[in-house]
């Protein structure tokens, strides 16, 4: 027989387990959770680890003023080391274990390619700060980084121009994945379209993290030795960068000779890089740390202020997480909750100042209207902006110059929702 002692001991013991239980949940319920998904390790941790430290000064900057819907936001961060298939499985982490209310992470386009099936399948969001190479379209995306027409196509008519140097031959020199080889495929046919032939195209791929540039520079050198004006277009991603520029600067490469425009190298990745050599050559993002704007200026005064050093940089994709970061709490408090559903159709019209001095606005294609800016690197590791368009861009997930992707068109509006439906040959409701 049980006592009746006993039975109050026990009575005892499951008032506080439930009172632990329900004290937990209510605790977890009192915060949102906002999951960060960058490599901290491996070779693309140079560019990414800087976006998750912005990622946790955006969070605590909004905690300041309160949080969303009354509640703190915590930020979960996961390292998924560079490694391509981790990065589905800390997607998964984050969305079933951790109930993130959405996700701000990858770099790389193999790494988003991985995790798309998991936002899809679970109906999670992804805040994707890079450029890319378009050809993708998600109800679970969206893309605040550069599409192929806010980034390659105006670098490559910049190069082509006679104030880019009006080159006649182009090298395409990609780290070997889908983003190069895909932005590569758009531009040789755009290229083809503007008079230059494939005899006048040199395309080279390397692997993640390679070190030795000499025989790929040397290659390139001699390509640029035929009597033509020449220019390198670099989709070189990762720690990659270091060995080439300075295989580039060993071997005489002069931006005035032979200019290098790169659509992933940025203030962050030339942070460890003599580039006294390097001068001249270029970059093409939507931001640069140069940029003199209040808006700018208050942004970067706040990032040393949280790093804790004056001497770390910002970057372009830093920026996109500052828009698409702002964005989604704008929408967050315009539906009222943090559910998925509701939270992408509060997405579409939201407008955030962007750091150069305009407007960004996110579209129904998932895809940011953002300014192009074209900046030749500096001595002290920072761009002087050569060229900009004059108002933004709209990004644009299927490119003109495919001819199976020129078809398509992508609106997640409601009636017409659809990523990658041919274009309506007749207006469409909204």
């Amino acid at each position: 027989m049980f006592s009746m002692k006993a039975l109050k001991g026990w009575a005892a013991a499951a008032a506080v387990a439930v009172s632990a239980a329900t004290g937990g949940q209510a605790l977890a319920e009192d915060t949102i959770k906002v999951g960060i998904l960058h490599s901290l390790s491996g070779t693309m941790a140079i560019s990414e680890t800087t976006l998750k430290d912005v990622m946790l000064m955006l969070i605590d900057e909004q905690n300041k003023k309160g949080g969303l819907l009354g509640k703190k936001l915590e930020p979960v961060v996961v390292d998924p080391a560079s490694n391509w298939p981790l990065f589905a499985e800390k997607a998964r982490e984050l969305l079933e274990k951790d109930k993130v209310a959405a996700v701000f992470g990858c770099w790389t386009s193999v790494s988003r390619k991985s995790v798309l099936p998991v936002f899809e399948e679970l109906n999670g969001l992804l805040f994707y700060p890079v450029q890319y190479e378009g050809e993708e379209s998600s109800r679970n995306v969206f893309y605040t980084g550069a599409a192929p027409n806010q980034q390659a196509i105006p670098a490559v008519d910049y190069l082509l121009s006679d104030d880019g140097g009006g080159a006649k031959r182009i090298a395409l020199l990609g780290t070997d994945y889908v983003y190069p080889r895909t932005t590569n495929k758009i531009l040789r046919a755009y290229l083809n379209s503007k008079g230059i032939s494939d005899a006048d195209i040199f395309e080279n791929y390397t692997p993640f993290g390679q070190s030795d540039w000499q025989t790929i520079v040397s290659q390139v050198k001699e390509f640029a030795s035929q009597g033509k004006p020449t220019a390198v277009v670099s989709t070189i991603n990762g720690d990659a960068n270091v060995p080439f520029y300075k295989e580039l600067a060993n071997q005489g490469v002069s931006a005035k000779d032979l200019p290098v425009v790169a659509f992933s190298v940025g203030e962050e990745e030339l942070a460890g890089i003599d580039t006294k050599p390097l001068v001249g050559h270029l970059a093409a993002w939507n931001y640069f740390m140069s940029v003199d704007t209040p808006e700018n200026k208050a942004f970067i005064d706040e990032w040393h202020k949280f790093i804790k050093s004056d001497k770390r940089v910002t970057n372009d994709p830093m920026e996109a997480h500052y828009i698409g970061f702002n964005m989604w709490a704008q929408a967050v408090e315009q539906a009222g909750t943090t559910d998925v559903d509701a939270v992408r159709q509060a997405m579409y019209g939201q407008k955030v100042k962007n750091l150069t001095g305009g407007v960004a606005v996110m579209n129904t294609n998932h895809h940011l209207s953002k300014p192009v800016l074209i900046g030749e690197i500096q001595a002290d590791g920072q761009f002087d902006v050569v060229w900009k368009t004059d108002g933004v861009v709209k990004g644009d997930a299927w490119s003109d110059f495919l001819p199976e992707s020129a078809k398509l068109t992508a609106d997640w509006t409601y009636p017409w929702v659809c990523g990658n439906c041919e274009k309506p040959k007749y207006p469409v409701l909204q």
